[in-house]
C-alpha cells in the first residue's frame, strides 16, 4: 500500500474550519476509548450529536469528524477521566495556535464564560499526545490526564506526567509564512541555504509539509537544488505561495485526491466543486456532506487504519500457520521413519534365526534372539497403528496449506476472523484439552456462515466457500441432488457448488464453476488448472478429518482459467 500522508496544518485548519460552525457551542455527551491511542468524543450540537475522532498513534496523528461509533471502550481509564473532568461542560472555544499542529478545545460551565478545562491535541509523529488541562492556581494550566506519559529518559526536553505544568511544544523553526512578504525577501529566505528545493522549503518556513510541498511544485523541482532553479521557475512556485496562503487566510478548504495523497486547500477556480457525499448504511449516497473535508479524511484514514490492520492479522496468521505446518511435517516424518522401518523386521527375524542355528546356544544368544523376535514382532504389528497416525498427519497437512491458501486470498478482516476461528476450533475442538482457554467467537460468528455467491452465465446459483466451516457448509448444508461439487484438483483451495438442480447446467455454467475453482485454489497463478466435478450426493465426510474435507466415488476432470474467473466477479462487483 502507498505511504500515508500525514495530517499537516494546512488539512488541521481545514478540518477545524468545518468545526467551528457546527460545534460552537455544543455539549460532551460521552468519552470512549476506540484504541490505545485514539478517543472518540460525542458532542451535542444544535443539529443533533456529532462524534469526533483525536488520535496520537505515531504514524497516524489525526482530528477529524466521525460518524456514530459502535459503543466500546468507555471504562478505560482515559475515557472516565474525560467523562468526569468534561461531561456536562460546553465547548465554547476551538484553537489552533500559528502554524503548529496543536488543537486546543476549550471547554466552559456554559456558552460565553470562559473556558475551565482544555483537551489539546498534539499532532507531532511520534510526539504525539493527547492532554486534559485546568487552571493550576498560577496563572497556568496542569495536566490532569493524557494519552501517554513521557519520562525523562524518553524526552529531556519536555517530560510530561499528572499533575505537571503544561509547556507548549517547543517553537518551530523557521519564518511564519506571511503575504505581505515580497517575493524578493521570500526567494532570498528560501535560497539562504545550499539545499534541494524541498529542504529548503521546509528549513526557511513554519507548516511546510512533504505533502504541501510536493503541492506547491512539481517533483523534479523539489529535487533540485536551489542555486540551479531558473527564474520562470522561481516565479511560477511564488504565484502557487501566494495561492496556498490566500487559500489558507480566507479559509478557501475543499477535498482533491492527488496521487496517493490528497489537498486540503482551492485555487480560485476550483470554487464550487461538489464535495464528497455522505453514505448511508444501505451504501446509497445520502447527499453532500456538512463536513465534506473531515468525511474525506476519515474515509482515507480508516482505509489506511484497515489495511494495515488487514496485514498484521494476516501476518500472525501467517507465522502461527507456517509453526503449525513445521510441526506437523516433522510429526509426519518421524511416522514416515517407523513405517520404513518396518521391513526391517525380517532382517530382525534372520538374525534371530541364525542365533539360535547354533550347536549349542549360550543363554546369552538365546536372551538376544528372544529380544530381536520381540523387535520384529512389535514392528510388524505397528503398521496398522503407524498407517493411521500417518494418515492423521497427512490430513492436517492438507488442512493447513488449504488455510495457507485461504490466507492468501482473503481479502478482508471479516474473512480473516473467520479463518483465525476456523483455526481455532481446529486445534481446540469443543470438548478436547483446551477447550476451557479458547478465546470467545467474534461478532457474528454464530451466524450462519456467508459465502460468495455469483451467478453463471445463464443465471445459475454458485457458491463459493471462502474458508472451512464456508466449505463445509456449500456442500453439506446447502447443496441438493441435481448441484455439482467443482474443485481444484490435488490442490488446496475452495469448494464450489453450482445449483444445477434449479434448471439444467449449460457449458458455459460448467466452465464458469471451473474457473471459479481454479481462480480460489493455490493454482491461481498458471494459466490452466484441472478441476475436478463430481455430484454433491456422491460426497462424503472423512471420517477423523477436518471440516471441509470430503472425498467422492466418481469425477470428471474439467480445465479452469483462472484469468477467466476475474471477468466473471468483476461484472458481479455491487
Amino acid at each position: 500500500m502507498a505511504s500515508l500522508q500525514t495530517l499537516d496544518v494546512t488539512s488541521l485548519k481545514a478540518v477545524l474550519a468545518e468545526w467551528r460552525p457546527l460545534l460552537l457551542p455544543s455539549r460532551l455527551e460521552k468519552a470512549q476509548q476506540a484504541d490505545p491511542c485514539t478517543i472518540q468524543l460525542a458532542l451535542r450540537h444544535l443539529q443533533g450529536v456529532q462524534w469526533l475522532a483525536l488520535s496520537w498513534q505515531a504514524e497516524a496523528a489525526r482530528v477529524h469528524a466521525i460518524d456514530p461509533p459502535p459503543r466500546q471502550g468507555a471504562g478505560s481509564t482515559l475515557a472516565q477521566q474525560l467523562q468526569h473532568g468534561l461531561g456536562g461542560l460546553a465547548l465554547v472555544e476551538i484553537h489552533q495556535p500559528g502554524w503548529e499542529r496543536v488543537v486546543e478545545l476549550g471547554f466552559a460551565r456554559r456558552p460565553g464564560e470562559p473556558p475551565r478545562r482544555w483537551l489539546v491535541a498534539e499532532l507531532m509523529g511520534r510526539h504525539s499526545n493527547l492532554l486534559l488541562l485546568e487552571p493550576d492556581g498560577r496563572g497556568g494550566r496542569q495536566v490532569v490526564a493524557l494519552g501517554r506519559q513521557v519520562r525523562g529518559r524518553q524526552s529531556r526536553l519536555r517530560p510530561i506526567a499528572t499533575g505537571d505544568p503544561y509547556q507548549a511544544p517547543p517553537p518551530l523553526a523557521g519564518d511564519p509564512p506571511d503575504r505581505q512578504t515580497s517575493m524578493a525577501r521570500w526567494q532570498q529566505q528560501v535560497a539562504l541555504l545550499p539545499l534541494p528545493l524541498e529542504q529548503a522549503l521546509r528549513a526557511a518556513y513554519q507548516g511546510i509539509s512533504p505533502a504541501l510541498a510536493r503541492q506547491l511544485a512539481p517533483g523534479p523541482w523539489l529535487r533540485q537544488p536551489v542555486g540551479d532553479l531558473e527564474p520562470r521557475q522561481w516565479e511560477s512556485l511564488w504565484q502557487r505561495w501566494q495561492a496556498w496562503l490566500e487559500a489558507v487566510e480566507s479559509e478557501r478548504f475543499g477535498w482533491r485526491r492527488e496521487g496517493d495523497g490528497y489537498r486540503c486547500w482551492c485555487l480560485r477556480e476550483e470554487v464550487g466543486a461538489p464535495g464528497p457525499a455522505v453514505a448511508s448504511r444501505d451504501g446509497e449516497s445520502a447527499g453532500p456532506s456538512p463536513m465534506p473535508i473531515n468525511t474525506a479524511l476519515a474515509r482515507y484514514y480508516g482505509n489506511w487504519l484497515a489495511s494495515q490492520a488487514f496485514q498484521r492479522q494476516q501476518h500472525q496468521l501467517q507465522q502461527q500457520l507456517q509453526r503449525l505446518l513445521e510441526r506437523e511435517t516433522g510429526q509426519a516424518s518421524a511416522q514416515q521413519a517407523l513405517l520404513d522401518a518396518v521391513p526391517e523386521s525380517e532382517a530382525l527375524q534372520r538374525q534371530a534365526d541364525a542365533l539360535l542355528s547354533q550347536r549349542q546356544p549360550s543363554r546369552a544368544c538365546i536372551a538376544a534372539a528372544q529380544k530381536l523376535y520381540q523387535q520384529a514382532r512389535k514392528r510388524r504389528r505397528s503398521v496398522a497403528s503407524i498407517s493411521a497416525r500417518l494418515e492423521h498427519h497427512r490430513h492436517r497437512l492438507a488442512w493447513l496449506e488449504a488455510s495457507l491458501t485461504f490466507l492468501e486470498q482473503a481479502g478482508s478482516l471479516e474473512e480473516l476472523a473467520a479463518l483465525g476461528q476456523d483455526l481455532d476450533d481446529h486445534l481446540h475442538p469443543p470438548g478436547g484439552p483446551g477447550a476451557a482457554a479458547r478465546r470467545s467467537p467474534p461478532s457474528g460468528r454464530s451466524g450462519e456462515p456467508r459465502p460468495l455467491e455469483l451467478r453463471s452465465p445463464n443465471g445459475l446459483c454458485l457458491q463459493v466457500g471462502r474458508n472451512h466451516r464456508q466449505n463445509e457448509w456449500v456442500v453439506f448444508r446447502q447443496a441438493r441432488r441435481g448441484d455439482l461439487w467443482f474443485h481444484a484438483q490435488e490442490l488446496p483451495g475452495s469448494h464450489v457448488v453450482l445449483r444445477s438442480s434449479e434448471q439444467v447446467a449449460e457449458e458455459a455454467d460448467l466452465q464458469a464453476a471451473a474457473d471459479l475453482a481454479a481462480h480460489f485454489s493455490r493454482g491461481r497463478g498458471n494459466r490452466r488448472v484441472p478441476v475436478v466435478m463430481a455430484p454433491t450426493d456422491q460426497l462424503q465426510r472423512i471420517p477423523g478429518a477436518a471440516p471441509g474435507t470430503v472425498r467422492h466415488r466418481s469425477a470428471e476432470v474439467m480445465w479452469g482459467n483462472p484469468e477467466r474467473a476475474l471477468t466473471l466477479l468483476a461484472a458481479q462487483q455491487p
